[in-house]
């Protein structure tokens, strides 16, 4: 197949949509961002980048705390509302339901079937965007989207991310860790 270039650019082909929960001056704020994915096993973190200008920002460095909210398909209009206006210029507390786990600082949509609760670990400046590592104190998710102890992809129905548009997860392929040894077998 033949290959065209088309220049550097920050192109992932999917990427999860969720909410970076921040308490901004004493209040929730909500923003959403696809810019995010898991840092590291041990210990468990997760990172997300967020550009310098965004009120959610100041809220995470204020309290050295945030939350990576999963919200279900059926919210995506209030997952996206909170990803085009700023919580600077209209108070985004009411969207969700906040709630608080064990860092009292992060505020956590209790509409979203997973929330991962996090304290900062480090910020990296990386141009345009602050890369935001958090160190997982604590994962939240509704009994319903949980099977055999973890957070269950089809019972949760997330949104994916790709070039300005969202979707939905389709059905499973493979198998990851294995899916691959049919090859050998070719």
């Amino acid at each position: 197949m033949e290959k065209i270039t088309l220049g550097p650019m920050p192109y992932m082909s999917v990427m999860p949509t969720l909410l970076v929960g921040a308490k901004v001056n004493g209040k929730p704020n909500y923003m959403t961002a696809a810019w995010a994915t898991v840092a590291c096993m041990a210990p468990p973190m997760v990172c997300v980048a967020i550009n310098h200008v965004r009120h959610t920002a100041k809220g995470i460095d204020e309290n050295k705390t945030f939350s990576l909210n999963v919200p279900a398909a059926k919210d995506v209009v209030a997952a996206d509302y909170c990803g085009i206006v700023s919580g600077e210029k209209e108070d985004k507390s009411k969207v969700y339901t906040s709630f608080y786990g064990k860092t009292q600082t992060a505020p956590m949509a209790k509409e979203c079937p997973v929330n991962i609760e996090c304290k900062l670990f480090k910020s990296i400046d990386c141009g345009s965007h602050l890369l935001y590592i958090g160190e997982i104190v604590e994962i939240h998710a509704n009994t319903s989207c949980v099977t055999d102890g973890k957070p269950d992809l089809t019972k949760i129905d997330p949104i994916v991310y790709a070039q300005s548009t969202y979707f939905g997860v389709g059905p499973q392929l493979e198998k990851a860790f294995s899916a691959g040894k049919k090859y050998a077998k070719k």
